[in-house]
């Protein structure tokens, strides 16, 4: 089965309407056979269970805080009517064959909010395949049937004998009991943990410091490593001298890599001390010299140019110049760097048989390979262990694996005689690191005499994503990048003459998915424009949406309700102002409203955001309320305080010193609403943010009259 088709099967399977589900096991459950004695109950690749009741669930996706581990174990053990007190989650091993994301294919890996839409399904089918062999392996004990038997909490009971049993008394027989062919799944009716608000996994070992993070692993005479990396992007090096950076105590190595050249010490301060002592030679020939804003002009000025078609409708040019109203803005956003807390890193130790790496693996089947091709090993040779990471907004998500290809370059380089920790600063990061990258909006729109929008153009300027990575195949079709584009080219707005155009800039600048992918600027650009055309049809921006909206449509029930909870329609006080966006990201779509006033240093200051969020069924509502407020604060920073600056090429910004994410001081007043939904579950971990950027630029036109076409707020120009 491809991974295309495997994606399909999950959505038509999921929840299957609300009716009891009978389903043979076509989606993947892959397993190995099991002889009886040889450890845990393992029916399948996602579960274990021990003969003390304890329930390992094995995760394929990372946990960084988005709730993923909560939320796939919740689906399994629902299945399984499991005691979630008995339950623990770990990360499964690296390896695409059995714990591919079902929605990108032969790889494995945590991206574009996949965890729960792909894998809802097959963790509850893991859930429903062992409590039928447990419920198998009661019945023949007991000689009844397993129809007579009932299971709840880990304990199956026969309530004519009474007659009980825990999950790990059974678990010895179960095992020597084959796979069913099919299982039935529970009904939404019969849920006791879906969409009930279970405690999170992941929750107690972060309050006693018992959970483990990349940067809390060692192993007995591990070295760390400590890169200098090109000043410019694009720049490579010519030559460099390590004299004062060996004298350093500690620094046990200097060694060049592909990326830079590496100091090894026996501690992270010996290791950055003699990095910051090399002299280093850059060839800066083919390096980035412009400024941001030298950038930002060159994209305006190619905005003004047709570009590739991502969709077309209708004849624009006779539709603009038809027009009984004319309306144009460009939109600019800058490059954004996504700053988890934790800072990257990567620990490898190569033995006699094989490698060892330990990260917070985003797609381990690209940091797997990347090790593995460097060091020249099989494959299988090498053992990725996936652990928690603090933090990633896509970064720790590249294309090259680049932390774990630095691993590999330098434990090879020194031979392999002791481990290796790579560690990132902050500084490097920000300064060097994987940007949302630039873009340039050009929207230009007409109404009709009806005050409706007759047409509707979009200019979409900045740097592809996919191309380069293992994406490309998949994202770019006849030069558009679907990334770059996503948002906009799937306008929800009735319009009859629509064209969405791309220009595709190279650039050494790296650039990666950041937060909600193309959504991030997409989103204020359409949500912002929208919301100008209302003005200059002299129409309200809820009323005006909803006009072009398909009544039935999930934006409108999203709209409806956010505009309900927010009052909408009731006066503020004096120097209040409202405004909203709507906007669907990875299957899910949220509205919001924001509510400002203007804040003593003269920007606006957040007040209150309401969100009305449809994500389909919500497994775990919590999570859903925890990521949604989140990605608000999230891409509130990005609004008010957010850039990468560039001078000479040279990254203006090092730390949170100068580029301040938002403080806790500023975060508004939150309300989430779920709206109830028997579709399949969505992404939640980014669809907040995309809305909240347009929703605050429009509350501050309603309160200002000044538009907000450049980001972050302090950088509007006037002449854009």
């Amino acid at each position: 089965m491809s991974g295309k088709q495997a994606t399909e099967l999950s959505r038509r399977q999921l929840l299957g309407g609300g009716a009891a589900l009978l389903i043979g096991l076509s989606l993947p459950l892959p397993g190995r056979a099991q002889a009886a004695g040889s450890g845990p109950f393992a029916p399948n690749a996602f579960l274990r269970i021990g003969d003390d009741d304890r329930v390992t669930i094995l995760s394929k996706h990372i946990e960084f805080g988005q709730g993923a581990y909560t939320g796939l174990a919740t689906a399994l053990a629902e299945e399984l009517d499991a005691d979630w007190a008995s339950l623990r989650v770990e990360a499964a091993p690296s390896d695409p064959a059995i714990y591919n994301n079902l929605a990108w294919g032969p790889a494995q890996g945590t991206g574009g909010s996949t965890s729960m839409a792909n894998s809802f399904m097959q963790m509850r089918q893991a859930g429903a395949m062992a409590r039928a062999m447990l419920l198998e392996a009661a019945a023949q004990r007991w000689s009844v049937p397993p129809s007579a038997l009932t299971v709840s909490r880990g304990t199956i009971s026969h309530a004519a004998s009474g007659r009980a049993a825990r999950f790990g008394e059974l678990t010895a027989e179960a095992a020597t009991l084959p796979a069913p062919a099919e299982v039935s799944l529970k009904t939404p009716a019969d849920f006791t943990l879906i969409g009930k608000g279970v405690p999170r996994v992941d929750t107690p070992g972060k309050l006693d410091g018992s959970a483990i993070y990349g940067l809390d692993i060692r192993r007995p005479g591990m070295l760390t490593a400590v890169l200098a990396r090109p000043p410019l992007f694009g720049a490579t090096l010519k030559g460099f001298r390590d004299t004062a950076a060996r004298a350093v105590p500690g620094v046990t190595d200097v060694v060049e890599t592909p990326r830079g050249v590496a100091v090894l010490g026996r501690n992270f301060w010996a290791a950055k001390t003699g990095r910051d002592a090399l002299e280093l030679d850059w060839d800066l020939r083919q390096a980035e010299t412009r400024g941001d804003d030298e950038l930002a002009t060159q994209f305006q000025a190619l905005a003004e140019r047709p570009g590739l078609p991502a969709r077309r409708e209708g004849d624009i040019e006779a539709a603009l110049a038809g027009a009984a109203t004319s309306v144009a803005a460009t939109y600019v956003l800058p490059f954004l760097a996504h700053t988890p807390m934790e800072p990257l890193n990567c620990l490898i130790e190569l033995g006699a048989d094989g490698c060892d790496l330990w990260l917070g693996s985003q797609i381990q089947t690209i940091d797997h390979t990347a090790a593995a091709g460097i060091l020249g090993l099989p494959f299988e040779k090498v053992r990725l262990h996936t652990l928690l990471a603090g933090g990633s907004f896509g970064r720790r998500g590249t294309g090259d694996g680049d932390v774990a290809s630095e691993a590999a370059f330098i434990v090879k380089a020194i031979d392999g005689r002791a481990p290796v920790k790579v560690v990132w600063t902050r500084e490097d990061d920000v300064r060097g690191g994987r940007y949302r990258g630039l873009f340039v909006h050009r929207l230009s729109g007409g109404l009709g005499a009806d005050g409706r929008i007759a047409v509707w153009r979009q200019r979409v300027v900045g740097q592809s994503l996919a191309a380069g990575s293992f994406l490309e195949p998949y994202l770019v079709h006849d030069g558009i990048d679907a990334s770059s584009v996503e948002g906009a080219a799937g306008l929800p707005y009735a319009v009859p003459h629509v064209a969405v155009e791309l220009h595709t800039v190279t650039l050494p600048i790296t650039t990666l998915w950041w937060r909600s992918g193309g959504n991030s600027h997409t989103a204020f650009a359409v949500e912002s424009f929208i919301d100008e055309l209302a003005h200059a049809a002299g129409a309200d921006p809820l009323a005006f949406r909803l006009a072009h909206l398909d009544a039935s449509s999930r934006q409108v029930r999203a709209l409806r309700r956010a505009a309900e909870l927010a009052g909408w329609n009731t006066p503020l006080p004096e120097g209040r102002a409202r405004g909203l966006a709507v906007h669907e990201t990875f299957g899910t779509v949220v509205a919001e409203v924001a509510e400002i006033s203007r804040h003593p240093d003269g920007g606006p200051k957040v007040e209150r955001v309401t969100c009305a969020v449809d994500c389909g069924l919500a497994v775990n509502p919590d999570i859903v309320r925890a990521q949604i407020e989140g990605a608000v604060g999230y891409g509130l920073g990005a609004l008010l305080h957010e850039e990468i600056t560039l001078e000479g090429g040279r990254v203006q910004q090092s730390n949170f010193h100068d580029y301040p994410p938002l403080r806790m001081a500023e975060m508004p007043a939150v309300t989430v609403d779920i709206l109830p939904s028997d579709a399949p579950p969505s992404g939640i971990g980014e669809a907040g943010t995309p809305p909240i950027l347009a929703a605050v630029a429009n509350a501050w036109f309603a309160l200002t009259g000044e538009r907000v076409r450049r980001l972050p707020f302090h950088r509007q120009a006037a002449d854009i």
